[in-house]
């Protein structure tokens, strides 16, 4: 086998694919021989990761999403599959983890937008991707959760809730729309993305994990692409660690 995870012919889609692990996702795949719809809620930098897409001989579309507004995803949906015929490979990354003050602290409109963009956004997504998946030839959503939802703290519940949430319909709707189309979820650690930036220096120090630093967006993708290929045949309803072997 030249290429495991050859994915000529294939449609991905990929939600917060402007940047960070989704834009690594996006090249990723494309890298591979899809061809990629990258969603975020700027189109000017969708834009930029599509014009890489298409540099290395694959089409791409650009378009601006709000993962958190339903009537922008059924646009979504509904443009990917008029301009691609299909959608084959479904990755919902899109999501936000603004740190929580305390429980009670949590304004009202942090926590709806919390749930709405890690929650809300992608169960319908996949609601609507998944039924045309299940009545057509089958294929594979791979939500990006985080190890957070199985190792939680105060200074993200909300965040860690919704993520937890995305875990449960991630087995759902594996049930829901198998046999033709697996739904897993991976579950990063930290990794080295925009947000790391603004992370204190101490913290990738002081990592409790069994591989103690942050990942590169790039460690992410050979779990996507296994997820992603017909070499996960016989996997659903799983969620994959990949976080360094944290601890806490």
């Amino acid at each position: 086998m030249t290429n495991m995870f050859d994915l000529s012919g294939k449609v991905a889609l990929v939600t917060g694919g402007s940047r960070g692990l989704g834009r690594a996702i996006s090249l990723g795949l494309a890298a591979h021989g899809a061809d990629v719809i990258v969603a975020s809620r700027k189109l000017d930098a969708c834009e930029q990761v599509a014009g890489e897409i298409r540099a290395m001989g694959r089409r791409a579309l650009a378009h601006a999403c709000h993962m958190g507004h339903w009537d922008e995803i059924n646009a979504l949906a509904e443009v990917a599959c008029s301009t691609f015929g299909k959608v084959d490979i479904l990755v919902n990354n899109a999501g936000m983890s603004p740190a929580a003050p305390s429980s009670l602290d949590t304004s009202e409109e942090i926590f709806d937008k919390v749930v709405a963009l890690n929650f809300k956004g992608p169960y319908r997504l996949s609601a609507l991707i998944g039924t045309r998946m299940a009545a057509g030839v089958g294929g594979s959503i791979i939500n990006i959760s985080s190890v957070g939802s199985l190792l939680p703290h105060p200074s993200f519940g909300p965040y860690a809730g919704a993520k937890a949430a995305l875990n449960a319909i991630t087995v759902a709707q594996a049930q829901e729309y198998g046999p033709k189309v697996r739904v897993n979820a991976i579950l990063p650690g930290a990794f080295r993305t925009d947000i790391a930036k603004a992370w204190p220096k101490e913290k990738e120090q002081n990592l409790k994990a069994a591989i103690p630093r942050y990942g590169e967006p790039e460690e992410i993708v050979t779990s996507v692409l296994y997820l992603a290929s017909d070499h996960s045949s016989y996997t659903t309803g799983t969620l994959i660690r990949v976080d360094g072997g944290r601890r806490e």
